[in-house]
């Protein structure tokens, strides 16, 4: 039998996924006490609305996020995002170079780098020395062909600098990124597909995605 791994945050009100940026505001737009008196027959609905900012959560990003003329989220294939044969990477390293990744093959794979740093999600460790990969290890997984590239920490770049190689590298090669992932180490090294699907929203390069791996 199939065994379905969920690796998404919770998305809840007000919390910071990215220091600097707002939490979303998730409240009822429609409450069902307002909903009771549209209806004969008992019915009652909530219709709810968030306010956020698209790097909330776990969330993918797509070329358009980085460049103007790259794909936005309404141009990802499917096969991108979904049921994507995948990998997983386990390292205690800071800096996650090329070798961590030399004997994969990561053809076609969606390649997650598992740190445990999702263990900080909402303390304020998570947002400081984070693990990264290096600019290295970016160019072969693109020069290698990986589908997808995630991270489990709060960043894939190394955030103390002001550059973004690895971004960079990835989205200019077509490789969507999906950072933010949590519970990788439920995760074997191989044999499951990865899927993590957002809208297809024209015109923005960032969304949540409910994240999981079907094992089996």
């Amino acid at each position: 039998m199939t065994r379905l791994v969920d690796l998404s945050h919770v998305i809840e009100d007000g919390m910071v996924t990215y220091k600097g940026l707002p939490g979303p505001h998730i409240c009822d737009f429609w409450t069902r006490e307002h909903s009771a008196g549209f209806y004969e027959d008992g019915s009652t609905f909530q219709i709810g609305r968030i306010d956020m900012v698209a790097n909330t959560g776990t969330y993918l990003d797509a070329p358009f996020h980085r460049f103007v003329e790259g794909a936005d989220l309404a141009c990802l294939a499917l096969d991108q995002l979904a049921s994507v044969e995948g990998v997983v990477v386990r390292t205690a390293a800071m800096a996650a170079d090329a070798q961590a990744f030399e004997a994969l093959d990561v053809a076609g794979k969606a390649v997650l780098v598992h740190t445990g740093w999702d263990r900080h999600w909402r303390t304020p460790a998570y947002y400081e020395d984070h693990p990264y990969l290096t600019e290295a290890a970016a160019r072969l997984l693109a020069e290698r062909g990986a589908r997808l590239v995630g991270i489990d920490s709060h960043n894939i770049d190394d955030t103390s600098t002001r550059s973004r190689p690895v971004h960079t590298i990835l989205l200019g090669a077509g490789v969507p990124v999906c950072e933010h992932l949590t519970n990788l180490g439920a995760l074997p090294e191989s044999g499951f597909r990865f899927s993590a699907v957002p809208p297809r929203v024209a015109g923005m390069g960032t969304f949540p995605v409910r994240a999981f791996a079907a094992i089996g």
